[in-house]
């Protein structure tokens, strides 16, 4: 297993510029990168600080607007230095896939990833910059 690090936490919005806004002004996190996904639905935000490499949180605008009051953690990913042999060791292993992201998706930007459940259902991602 090659995992690095947390790489990010995934947090879902209903309002992506006000969430960046809150986060940017009130928080004092920079935006990173900003990326419209592969699926045509979900926008994202990096958010990080002082331009270093560190753990970074994702803004998701677009899977679900019924947020319970308290917010929603949507997952967190790991750093990975292969994540196609990352992904067929989950596969040997027998872990369950999150249901839609079974196989590698790329975002525009390069960045590769696929989901796991964890044993309470959590959403982990394996994440190759």
């Amino acid at each position: 297993m090659a995992t690095k690090r947390i790489d990010h936490v995934g947090v879902m919005v209903k309002d992506l510029e006000t969430t960046i806004r809150f986060y940017t002004e009130i928080v004092g996190l920079e935006v990173k990168s900003r990326v419209a996904h592969t699926n045509g639905v979900l926008q994202l935000a990096f958010l990080g600080a002082g331009g270093s490499d560190e753990t970074e949180i994702e803004l998701i605008q677009g899977y679900n607007d019924q947020l319970p009051a308290e917010g929603k953690v949507h997952h967190f990913a790991v750093t990975v230095d292969d994540v196609e042999a990352e992904h067929e060791r989950i596969k040997s292993l027998n872990i369950p896939f999150v249901p839609g992201f079974e196989e590698i998706t790329a975002l525009p930007n390069g960045h590769r990833y696929f989901f796991i459940h964890g044993p309470d259902k959590e959403w982990i991602e394996f994440f190759q910059r």
